[in-house]
């Protein structure tokens, strides 16, 4: 970021209160999505027999779009650019 952002960047007590809390939020769900793709591309003995009742296939796609959103909500956490036009 340039200096000159900086200078405009002045948020109230309120909205940097809001802006912590998405990002922990995000980064929250980021991890538990990601353990969740794990959990369906890697079960353990005991879930296995659940996981294991649906089409293998369909079961990876999905775990592996719930690492891709899983990384996309703790990046949108560390770019914290919630009230920004641009």
């Amino acid at each position: 970021m340039a200096l000159e952002e900086f200078e405009n960047d002045r948020f109230s007590d309120r909205d940097k209160s809001i802006i912590r809390m998405r990002s922990i939020s995000n980064y929250v769900m980021g991890v538990l999505l990601i353990a969740a793709g794990c959990f369906f591309l890697f079960p353990i003995e005991k879930t296995a027999k659940f996981v294991n009742q649906y089409d293998p296939t369909m079961i990876k796609i999905f775990g592996i779009i719930c690492w891709i959103y899983g990384i996309f909500r703790i990046y949108r956490g560390y770019r914290k650019n919630y009230f920004r036009e641009s």
